[in-house]
């Protein structure tokens, strides 16, 4: 069973910092594109980053982009997501997904994606 597991998300407040983890257990990780997505209003998810399976291309958002870091560590099954000058518009719950070894993916799109967590949450804030 592929499980993947997010932590790291916090209230912040705006100008601040965060780093998110992701996790996975029963996946051939070092095989499986990641990706970061939050839900948006008028949209199902949005595309937050996502990273290849050797850590390149990583793809950004529009949003996220010159904010946002994404990157992985195969030998720890685990990608991460480096979260700063954060606003309030960037609260949400954050999921990751994989896609499953193999298969064709998009990065930013989240039908694409095989494997999806339970999310960690956001808050941006003063």
């Amino acid at each position: 069973v592929v499980r993947l597991v997010e932590s790291g998300g916090a209230l912040v407040q705006p100008g601040g910092s965060l780093t998110l983890s992701c996790t996975a257990s029963g996946l051939d990780f070092g095989a499986s594109a990641m990706g970061w997505f939050r839900p948006v209003p008028g949209k199902e998810r949005e595309g937050v980053s996502s990273i290849d399976r050797d850590g390149g291309p990583i793809y950004y958002g529009d949003s996220v982009k010159g904010r946002f870091t994404n990157s992985r560590d195969n030998a720890k099954s685990t990608v991460f997501l480096q979260m700063n000058n954060l606003t309030p518009e960037d609260t949400a719950m954050y999921s990751c997904a994989a896609v499953a070894s193999g298969r064709w993916w998009q990065p930013l799109l989240p039908i694409t994606y095989d494997y999806w967590g339970q999310g960690t949450q956001v808050t941006v804030s003063p």
